[in-house]
């Protein structure tokens, strides 16, 4: 898939204000400092479409972002969600559970949320944090994939390593593995992988 057009169109501070249900949403979420926004702007090939910084916790909205909307036709295209992150954020308490309590009523509710896109820090081992988030995803019937980031920070040797494990420790708990992307933002490795995955499900 060709991504020929990404235009911001709102950001909401809760489910009713997002944009009316009618394109698939493929939305984007992970830990604070995963890389989310860089790897957001490598998919779309847009520097500063999604707003990056070495702060934690810089996305704090839902953020919807149409691709491909074809001139003069409205109801085209696709949106891009860019989720705030969860775990460390520099910011009060109250504002990461007003985030964590907005952000699950979007995943659980929102009707046109097509896909998942979590990010997991590749040089890490597996977290709590992440493991307990895939949990609840597979409790809510959420479908989703992972996407491992900054994996241009690793051997490749160091990569199939730290992948074993994660499967291994999935695989306790899940039949099924989710699909699983590998990608550097800073390489622009895995973006064909992504975009022609979403291409799929929306000809699906």
């Amino acid at each position: 898939m060709i991504i020929h057009d990404a235009q911001f169109v709102k950001s909401s501070s809760k489910l009713s204000e997002c944009p009316a249900p009618g394109r698939n949403e493929y939305a984007f979420i992970g830990r604070s400092n995963v890389g989310k926004s860089s790897l957001i702007n490598m998919l779309v090939q847009r520097k500063e479409l999604a707003k990056t910084s070495g702060k934690p916790g810089k996305t704090t909205l839902i953020n919807h972002f149409v691709i491909n909307q074809e001139e003069n036709k409205p109801d085209t295209g696709w949106y891009l969600v860019d989720l705030p992150g969860y775990g460390y954020a520099a910011t009060s308490r109250s504002n990461r559970k007003k985030w964590k309590g907005f952000t699950k009523d979007y995943l659980k509710e929102r009707p046109t949320l097509t896909f998942l896109f979590l990010l997991i820090d590749s040089r890490h081992s597996p977290q709590s944090n992440d493991l307990d988030f895939i949990q609840w995803l597979g409790e809510n019937g959420i479908p989703f994939g992972i996407v491992f980031t900054k994996t241009d920070k690793l051997t490749k040797n160091e990569l199939n390593k730290n992948q074993a494990v994660y499967s291994k420790k999935l695989k306790e708990t899940w039949e099924n593995l989710p699909p699983i992307f590998l990608t550097s933002s800073a390489h622009k490795s895995g973006r064909e992988e992504i975009v022609n995955f979403i291409e799929e499900v929306n000809n699906g």
